[in-house]
């Protein structure tokens, strides 16, 4: 498999032509999507407005405006070849999913194309087959999906037709969220009041805020004949097998180095469907590691840059196999280089244009963007489990504190400038700071205590977990492919909780007679106190940040089922059910099935490295030690007694590798079958984490020696050479 791996390279480099399109970019911009644009053309002016009121103000969808936009969507679609629809949501498998039904309908006995607005709104999946976690059984088999209107439907095609997707909701027959939409709205919503409460303090006329992301999304590509010859990455998405290569990431020639002409075609035809389905792809360049790539879209809101994001992982495994790649989003496919992660650069807008985590150029401007900043800062700091939690999986496991990634720590990098300012806050200085005398603006604030800030005069720090980068933080220790929903959710919650805390307090001090802005900074000062440890400026790969953190009191926890805990402490509860993001019911079940997913995960890594090490690895190092046998025994033959002493001494170290690879994966798999008898989930997980894994990286260490010894062309398996540089 291998060797005609190896061949079928070859036939497959020819770069792709099927991005070849020649339309402006901005022609094809959400060409396949019922944008506002196909809204109000397709449909009546009333029925436009009352559809637009449902998107931004969330007001109630008559029956009548329903029936009236399923009517116009369907003669948008079915222009554009469409014979099907579907239910578009994000179950918690982590994937996407859809259900399509035709257009086809018979009406007194004759066929016609019907799309209602009762199909529109409401679809039933069945439910039983979804993870619950104990919510559903298995007889139990209502669902419902539900049409979310504020994220646009768009048309998937393929070379067998063309679907339209409507984006929805996914709960269960008794009303509970089983999805990552749902909570995710919920939390938006929350946010949005919350930080329109806040921003009244600054502007009156400030009506909504907007929570808007921007995902960089890292990831491997590598030729579908080398992955069809690896059972690893066909089954588990990276390498359970595989020495380092002689040159690695070591000369580091391939970040930002010139693209590959078959990956820039690739890209070519990603970038051109993305586009088309409304995905504003703006950026494209090689990453660090040898075959690893990223794309990154300009910024969206929080609700359609999430669906955008599951909808580009799908479109990133569609356009590769086309182009006789697989694209690889596994957090850690290849061990001893970089990983990928997806960085969430999130920030927070008004309705009257004005970005909240952006200095301003008044005094009351720069008292906002400093109430909205120590606010956020409060957050992370109080609720840094639970964001560690919402990244939590057992890809992740692997990259975080490994090869450039941040360490499982969540701290915060604010910039030489910012942590200047901090702590003259701190430390109640009424002096500004001095101009720095190069030229760039600093904004007087004309408020006591508070000092001057000068805009996006810092470094970036990119071993940050979460780092604020001159008008918006970028969560950077989120997992390549992971649903984003799940860490924005988390995030705009803990900071609407937060938000909410902050005006209780403000309001307090207020009613006892402060003055507004004095109330604030009391406030704003004592905050910055209380989470100055979560702040870290320093090396966060190092391992003085690890004995420094963990001095400050900041939790390293770096395996999935530790990690998940924080779901289901008193803190998560307060803002989840606090905030009604999520019941206590919901939180246990998505606690339990991310612990089930983690556990079955891991097994199924566990039973396919003992399988691939007794049926390839070891019969392979047999039949080299055979040849290597008989050339000792020719060797004593003709006299050449120090020669064979040196064969014999490889051979007895195949022997010992061997041994101890079927030793370890009888052990294994005994353990394996003792963590199988467990029924509490969390202790399964803990037992396969901490009890089986450790078995698979002892079967790999010794299968890695033999790769090593050896000869090449008896070995199995493609190696690391091959799957990192052959393209």
């Amino acid at each position: 498999m291998r060797f005609r791996a190896l061949h079928t390279i070859e036939q497959n480099a020819e770069p792709s032509t099927n991005g070849t399109d020649k339309r402006k970019i901005s022609e094809l911009y959400n060409s396949q999507v019922f944008s506002l644009k196909a809204m109000k053309k397709y449909m009546s002016g009333e029925t436009y407005n009352d559809l637009l009121s449902a998107i931004h103000e969330g007001t109630s969808i008559d029956p009548q405006v329903a029936d009236a936009v399923a009517t116009a969507m369907k003669t948008w679609a079915m222009e554009r070849d469409t014979t099907h629809y579907t239910h578009w949501f994000q179950p918690l498998t982590g994937l996407t999913a859809e259900k399509h039904d035709s257009f086809f309908d018979l009406k007194d006995g004759e066929a016609i194309e019907a799309f209602t607005g009762n199909a529109l709104i409401q679809q039933e999946p069945d439910a039983s087959s979804f993870p619950s976690g104990g919510i559903r059984n298995t007889f139990e088999a209502r669902g419902y999906t539900a049409w979310d209107p504020s994220s646009p439907a768009f048309l998937m095609k393929t070379r067998a037709g063309v679907t339209l997707c409507i984006p929805t909701i996914f709960v269960s027959y008794t009303g509970e969220a089983l999805d990552y939409k749902a909570p995710l709205l919920r939390a938006l919503h929350n946010l949005d009041k919350a930080a329109v409460d806040v921003c009244r303090y600054f502007d009156p006329e400030v009506k909504k805020v907007i929570a808007t992301l921007g995902v960089e999304q890292e990831y491997f590509l590598v030729d579908s004949a080398m992955v069809f010859a690896r059972p690893d990455l066909m089954l588990t998405g990276r390498t359970l097998f595989g020495h380092a290569p002689a040159k690695g990431q070591q000369l580091e020639d391939h970040y930002f180095g010139s693209i590959p002409e078959r990956v820039n075609a690739f890209m070519v035809e990603l970038e051109r469907e993305a586009i088309q389905l409304g995905i504003p792809l703006k950026t494209r360049h090689n990453e660090v590691a040898p075959g690893q790539f990223e794309c990154a879209p300009l910024f969206e809101e929080v609700n359609i840059a999430v669906d955008h994001n599951a909808l580009l992982m799908d479109i990133l495994d569609k356009i590769s196999r086309r182009n006789h790649f697989i694209c690889l989003l596994h957090e850690k496919p290849f061990e001893g280089v970089n990983g990928s992660g997806k960085h969430n650069n999130w920030s927070l807008s008004t309705d009257t244009g004005v970005n909240l985590l952006s200095p301003g150029s008044t005094s009351i401007r720069n008292l906002q963007f400093l109430t909205f900043l120590l606010n956020v800062t409060k957050a992370v700091h109080d609720h840094a489990p639970l964001l560690r939690a919402s990244i939590a999986g057992s890809g992740n496991d692997h990259r975080l504190g490994a090869n450039e990634a941040p360490p499982a720590i969540i701290s915060m990098f604010m910039g030489s400038e910012l942590t200047r300012v901090l702590d003259q806050l701190e430390q109640e200085k009424e002096h500004f700071i001095e101009d720095a005398g190069n030229g760039e603006a600093s904004f007087k604030m004309d408020i006591p205590k508070i000092p001057n800030i000068r805009r996006d005069n810092t470094d970036r720090n990119r071993t940050s977990p979460f780092a604020f980068t001159g008008n918006k933080f970028e969560f950077r220790a989120v997992g390549s492919s992971a649903n984003v929903a799940s860490p924005m959710t988390v995030l705009n919650a803990i900071v609407a909780h937060q938000l909410k805390c902050f005006k209780v307090e403000v309001d307090q001090l207020i009613e006892g007679g402060e003055a507004k802005e004095m109330a604030i900074l009391q406030i704003l000062k004592k905050y910055n106190a209380e989470s100055k440890s979560v702040r870290f400026e320093g090396n966060n790969y190092s391992e003085e940040w690890v004995a420094e953190a963990e001095k400050r009191g900041l939790a390293n926890v770096k395996t999935t089922p530790e990690a998940l805990d924080a779901y289901l402490s008193d803190k998560t509860k307060e803002v989840f059910i606090g905030n009604r993001i999520l019941t206590e019911r919901e939180i246990k079940a998505r606690h339990e099935i991310t612990l089930d997913i983690y556990t079955k995960r891991t097994q199924i890594e566990s039973r396919l490295t003992g399988e691939l090490a007794l049926t390839h690895i070891v019969p392979a190092a047999i039949r080299y030690q055979n040849v290597l046998i008989k050339n000792q025994l020719g060797l004593r033959k003709i006299g050449l007694e120090d020669e064979a002493e040196a064969v014999l001494n490889t051979i007895k170290k195949i022997s010992t590798n061997v041994s101890l690879i079927k030793e370890n994966v009888k052990k294994m798999v005994n353990e394996r079958k003792k963590a199988n008898e467990l029924e509490d989930p969390r202790e399964k997980a803990l037992a396969y984490c901490h009890i089986v894994k450790p078995f698979m990286d002892n079967i790999r260490y010794h299968a890695d020696k033999l790769e090593i010894m050896v000869e090449d062309k008896l070995w199995p398996l493609p190696k690391y050479r091959e799957l990192l540089f052959l393209r």
